[in-house]
């Protein structure tokens, strides 16, 4: 079989790389801290000893948690002027357009092909190996990955020769489900202040006028007030609300609910619900 590399052993580069290994496959692994690798190198993974030699493997899947993660590890350091020219770096997180452009350049200028493909999908989702996967880049270079994806994925959504499209799509859905999230907790305070269950409240919604993953999950934890174990941090969440702004500002094109929320993270988090879902952003309205 095949040799890939994964970089980031966080909450979805473990399980990434542990279906990878259930495939058969070749799998070498990295990670800042040695322990969380442990675990898959006891499941048949080899332990790289540095980014420089996981990058000599001619696949590389990174999962890192943001621009400045990515920067260091693969653009500062001067890893790239040590890779084999052929390599293929795929990039899975979610970074800003402009450190995507930066990476593809970077990634060019030492003949290492850079794909861009962040993803739709929770840890239960990634573990399933049932992962929506936003690719860009060039389109030998994702035909080449391809079966890698089809391992961790359900679908490779292919989105345009530019890497940055992949990240900015994926930055406008995380932006949605904010807006969601926010709307779903306005809702459910109201229903709530004239004695509605809430509960029985966002099972009518989701049963009905909104079915799917976002108000179906979200709700149920809104309704609840369940906010532990965090799928997705409320700081990662204005992380991304960042991007998306920022984007928006690039872009000229205003984004008035993201002004909103902007304000609505910073006090979440000013409260200590940093840590929490992001979902915790609805107890910043009366209830």
């Amino acid at each position: 079989m095949s040799s890939i590399a994964v970089i980031g052993l966080g909450a979805m580069g473990r399980p990434i790389a542990r279906n990878l290994l259930k495939a058969g496959h070749n799998v070498v692994v990295w990670n800042r801290s040695d322990g969380l690798a442990d675990e898959l190198v006891a499941a048949g993974a080899r332990r790289a000893n540095s980014v420089a030699e996981a990058m000599h493997v001619p696949v590389v899947f990174s999962v890192l948690s943001d621009d400045q993660a990515v920067a260091e590890t693969f653009i500062d350091s001067g890893v790239l002027a040590q890779t084999t020219g052929g390599t293929v770096h795929v990039n899975l997180a979610t970074v800003s357009a402009g450190l995507a452009r930066r990476a593809g350049a970077a990634h060019a200028e030492h003949g290492v092909g850079y794909i861009a493909a962040p993803v739709f999908g929770r840890v239960p989702v990634a573990e399933a190996g049932a992962l929506n996967i936003l690719a860009a880049g060039e389109h030998a270079l994702i035909d080449r990955v391809q079966p890698f994806f089809d391992v961790i994925g359900s679908r490779t959504w292919r989105l345009g020769d530019r890497p940055e499209q992949a990240n900015i799509v994926k930055i406008l859905g995380n932006y949605l489900i904010a807006c969601a999230i926010q709307s779903l907790g306005e809702a459910v305070s109201l229903a709530e202040g004239v004695g509605v269950d809430s509960g029985q409240f966002v099972e009518l919604l989701t049963s009905t006028l909104f079915p799917g993953a976002v108000y179906t999950g979200y709700g149920s934890m809104i309704a609840e007030r369940r906010y532990q174990p965090a799928g997705f941090t409320t700081v990662l969440g204005r992380k991304d609300l960042h991007l998306a702004l920022q984007a928006a500002t690039d872009h000229d094109i205003p984004l008035l609910i993201g002004q909103v929320l902007r304000t609505v993270f910073d006090k979440a988090i000013a409260e200590g619900r940093g840590a929490d879902d992001w979902a915790a952003i609805v107890e910043q309205q009366p209830r």
